[in-house]
């Protein structure tokens, strides 16, 4: 809308006037597409229209991105929900027939239950659980005790994931997670939820247990009312009541077991987490029931879609109704997930939450961490990560009982007394310990965000190591004590930055890694990716074998023995660690793929980094930038990268096969890994990749120069992060 004096100043500006639009006395709705072009085309890179009453929060919210969590959109069917109710959106009780009564209450527990898995999902609260006309008026189904208390519980459930995400902080990926827009998540006498729904629970047990009696012809021994008045249905509808009623109990318990400290209460709520699965079994049987019985009506197509057992749409909703209250942008209705889905959503989370109950809570911090990435494999959502970090992490402790200074002092290799000096009280020991805690935090993110920030946290790593040195070297100058102790706080801090190091580089490798989970690199890319994992593997053996023969020196030190005792003890005494020939695997397999790949650019012009864009080195800074910024590896660059890589040639290959190295380690390594059946699954993986990779390169060795019908590809089937090399004939 513009003014008309404004207008008629614009002459070269047509203003066609809207005849659907009416024309006020001093304005005119007119055509401004010409002097937005005009403008844009004024418009810099970089730049932005600024006004009064025109900013980038004002254009943002303008716009429509086809995202229904970002989109603004304000229609509503009602404009509060006194107005709903007046309408009869949200009736008490649902029906006056007490069969349809209880559909009705069915229905809205299995939408309830799609309203829950789709926020959970990232949806908004205000849009999805609490479009429940029912759950925003607490006092209004006190007369109807089955959803009345079916409302606490739900109401209470959410209250406890939204305070467990919120406690962790890892609602920072999905904000709109947390947000409560000031609906009521706490009404008063939610805590008694349980002994509401395990009173609704009991009478409904009994009415279930007085149909069977009266089916089987028994005496009944108590007089009860049904729970509805169709008698043939009475059977099917208390038992899927009942099942969704026990869901909901056992759920919340695993919720506030899993919340009890120094993960005291996970036994307790894996037996929950057993049941809440056995009743999601016991709703997916009442499907068929509860949609034969009101099938009249209901179409066929589009069940898949529903977001209720029966098919039928609930009574007491409106997603809508929420939409002033969701500041600053409210979102528009979304789509919530449908009720198989939903089921199967939370099947899913508790299997995950079982697996994290069958946490061994070992303090050593290298099964921490090794936990946390294979528990990262099932692709937990929002909600498992949350729980399986408050149980890492509980005030400042690992698993809320050990220290984080005796952590690194054990993952270090240190004695026990280690643990108690005095040297863990020194401010820059005190900001390894939060950098510690602040790395398996991030370890418990979803993929992508886990990347980011790990990419960010190598330059801290890499800051604490100088000061470290810098703090021990003032501490040794501060220690008048007797040379014991020196020599203790000189064994600490050998050990502890050998350890830091050692950490840096499986920061950078797992950063590395992470992203050929996301699909970051281009096949192009793949040459100079696993040139730099290549660097980094170096690195992290180097130091993973000098922290584990310190160890060996410390712990070997042996009491007067024969100069030829000793001899004969040497070759026991260095033979290298399980851990740094898996290492060494690895070495090999990304060094093997790396001169393939090197040498399928230099002899058969493949592979290459080419395009109109960027050049090849400008491609490594994107990838590595953060890397070479911390400098990890030191004197890791572009160059250093060229140089390696300029002269490989399948010739030189050929003479030394890398592939058959790691397939050799691997197969040895069996027996050292026999009882750790993860580690022996990563073991014939990687046989896999260097057979198949072995096979690939004496094929294409044989060859010579590729013929124009055979194509060679590099495909990730046998492990997320090798490559195997294929080559067919098209």
């Amino acid at each position: 809308m513009a003014d008309k004096s404004a207008v008629e100043r614009g002459r070269d500006v047509k203003v066609p006037i809207s005849p659907s639009i009416p024309s006020g006395n001093d304005t005119a709705w007119v055509d401004v597409s010409s002097i937005l072009r005009r403008a844009s085309d004024d418009i810099q890179s970089d730049e932005l229209i600024n006004g009064e009453n025109f900013n980038l929060f004002a254009a943002m919210s303008a716009l429509e991105i086809m995202d229904p969590k970002m989109d603004s959109g304000i229609v509503s069917t009602y404009y509060s929900v006194d107005e709903a109710i007046d309408n009869g959106a949200a009736p008490i009780p649902l029906s006056f027939d007490r069969t349809t009564d209880t559909q009705c209450v069915i229905d809205i527990m299995d939408h309830l239950l799609s309203c829950e898995a789709t926020w959970h999902k990232g949806g908004s609260l205000a849009q999805t659980v609490f479009s429940c006309i029912y759950l925003l008026r607490p006092e209004r189904t006190s007369s109807h005790a089955l959803l009345h208390s079916f409302c606490r519980v739900v109401r209470t459930t959410c209250n406890a994931v939204v305070s467990t995400v919120s406690d962790v902080r890892t609602n920072e990926e999905e904000d709109l997670f947390v947000m409560a827009y000031g609906l009521p998540l706490k009404a008063d006498g939610d805590e008694k939820c349980l002994s509401m729904l395990n009173a609704v629970e009991e009478t409904l047990a009994r009415q279930l247990k007085a149909c069977k009696a009266l089916s089987s012809k028994r005496r009944v021994l108590e007089d009860i009312e049904p729970l509805q008045g169709n008698l043939d249905f009475e059977e099917g509808f208390c038992r899927a009541v009942l099942c969704r009623l026990r869901f909901r109990k056992h759920f919340y318990h695993v919720l506030t077991c899993m919340r009890r400290p120094q993960g005291k209460g996970l036994e307790v709520a894996k037996k929950h987490i057993f049941s809440c699965l056995s009743e999601l079994d016991s709703m997916l049987k009442s499907e068929e029931f509860l949609r034969h019985t009101y099938a009249c009506g209901i179409s066929e197509d589009g069940l898949e879609d529903k977001t209720t057992a029966s098919g039928r749409q609930p009574i007491g909703f409106d997603s809508t109704l929420n939409s002033r209250s969701a500041a600053p942008t409210p979102p528009r209705a979304i789509k919530l997930l449908s009720w198989k889905r939903a089921v199967n959503y939370f099947q899913k989370l508790l299997h995950d939450l079982e697996i994290i109950c069958s946490n061994s809570l070992d303090s050593v911090f290298e099964s921490a961490l090794r936990f946390v990435v294979d528990f990262q494999k099932f692709e937990p959502d929002l909600v498992a990560r949350a729980h399986i970090q408050h149980l890492l992490v509980q005030d400042g402790k690992l698993y809320g009982c050990e220290p984080i200074f005796s952590v690194i002092c054990k993952a270090a290799l240190l004695p026990e007394g280690a643990k108690n000096h005095e040297l863990q009280k020194n401010e820059t020991v005190v900001q390894l310990g939060q950098l510690v805690v602040n790395l398996l935090r991030v370890l418990c993110t979803n993929t992508a965000w886990q990347r980011r920030k790990l990419g960010k946290i190598l330059q801290d790593w890499r800051i604490i190591y100088v000061q470290l040195e810098l703090a021990f070297r003032k501490e040794f100058g501060e220690i008048t004590s007797t040379s014991t102790d020196q020599n203790m706080c000189l064994k600490i801090c050998k050990h502890i930055l050998i350890w830091v190091e050692e950490q840096t580089y499986s920061v950078a490798l797992r950063f590395l890694v992470l992203g050929f989970e996301l699909e970051l690199y281009a096949t192009s890319e793949y040459c100079m990716v696993y040139w730099y994992i290549y660097v980094i593997l170096i690195k992290l053996t180097e130091k993973t074998h000098l922290r584990m023969m310190l160890s060996n020196e410390s712990t070997g030190r042996r009491k007067s023995k024969k100069k030829r005792d000793i001899v004969n003890d040497m070759g026991k005494d260095y033979q290298i660690p399980p851990t740094v020939l898996l290492l060494q695997c690895y070495i090999y397999v990304a060094e093997g793929l790396m001169m393939m790949l090197a040498s399928l650019r230099n002899e058969n012009k493949l592979f290459l980094c080419v395009g109109p864009f960027n050049t090849e080195q400008e491609r490594f800074m994107q990838q590595f930038e953060l890397l070479q910024k911390a400098f990890v590896p030191d004197h890791a660059s572009y160059f250093s990268y060229r140089e390696t890589i300029s002269n490989a040639r399948f010739s030189t290959l050929s003479m030394h096969n890398c592939f058959k190295d790691a397939q050799k380690i691997a197969k040895g390594l069996h027996g050292n890994f026999a009882n750790d059946p993860d580690r022996m699954v990563e073991l014939r993986r990687i046989e896999q990749v260097a057979e198949h990779n072995a096979v690939a390169l004496n094929l294409v060795c044989r060859l010579g120069t590729l013929e124009p019908s055979l194509k060679i590809s590099f495909e990730f089937v046998h492990h997320p992060h090798f490559a195997v090399a294929s080559v067919k004939r098209s």
